[in-house]
């Protein structure tokens, strides 16, 4: 299992990559690598910001309400 893999805590599954640092379960939880393990409401949406970090642009994934 590689490093990117997590075991859902609720469930037991493989949770799912939706971006880099940002994995989805099944059953509702998700886990960020910041934040850890939480579960998912309705009104949560995820997307991708754009950083500067010197001469390159990184995307992190952020969470924003709707």
């Amino acid at each position: 299992m590689g490093k990117s893999n997590k075991i859902c805590p609720n469930c037991g599954r493989k949770m799912k990559q939706q971006f880099i640092g940002l994995q989805h379960c099944k059953c509702g939880m998700s886990w960020k690598k910041d934040i850890g393990f939480f579960t998912r409401t309705d009104d949560m949406v995820f997307a991708l910001q754009r950083k500067n970090a010197g001469k390159k642009i990184k995307q992190v994934p952020v969470i924003r309400n709707k």
